[in-house]
């Protein structure tokens, strides 16, 4: 089973969003920890990040959110390249708000890894445009959900089996989407959530 790096956001993931459930329930699970999640600095937050990858015997598979997905997509090769996969949720657009400009620019080349972007069509953090262009530049595969804002459990989002399903196609571990949940949803399903 690939060891799973839960990356949170800005303001961490609270209890009953997706990442903490994840954390919580997923056995091959890890979350990374930042010393402020209010004040977010690049250096800090990557170095912890890259800490967190390098610690671990066997590449792994990211799950990041917000300006979570961010920060991966600025990691120093050597953690980059330990990296199997990334599901990468709802990211942000720094340069809409201040707090978060260290982060700024936003890298516009490929990912060396597979990766994921899901985005929604109002979420109030990063126009839906924006983050197929994060897509393009990424070459990262894009999946569009309509009308789920921030995709965190303000928007709805506490267990999330299509999520599961996305995470499942980057780790090839088919007991993922059962561990967490209690039932699997497979890639093919997918077309009709």
């Amino acid at each position: 089973m690939a060891r799973i790096l839960i990356v949170p956001g800005w303001r961490d993931s609270g209890p009953g969003h997706w990442q903490s459930l994840w954390a919580e329930q997923l056995p091959a699970a890890l979350r990374v920890q930042q010393d402020d999640w209010i004040t977010p600095s690049r250096s800090a937050w990557l170095e912890s990040i890259s800490r967190s990858i390098l610690a671990q015997p066997e590449p792994v598979v990211v799950a990041a959110h917000s300006l979570g997905c961010i920060a991966v997509t600025q990691l120093p090769s050597d953690a980059a390249r330990r990296i199997r996969g990334a599901l990468l949720v709802a990211p942000a657009d720094p340069e809409r708000r201040g707090a978060l400009a260290d982060f700024c620019p936003v890298p516009h080349q490929a990912l060396p890894y597979r990766s994921i972007i899901v985005a929604s069509s109002n979420d109030p953090y990063c126009p839906i445009r924006t983050a197929g262009a994060y897509a393009r530049a990424w070459g990262s595969e894009f999946v569009r959900l309509q009308m789920a804002g921030h995709i965190n459990l303000e928007a709805g989002y506490g267990p999330w089996p299509l999520g599961l399903a996305l995470l499942q196609s980057l780790t090839g571990d088919a007991s993922l989407g059962a561990s967490a949940s209690g039932t699997s949803l497979s890639i093919s399903q997918l077309e009709s959530v």
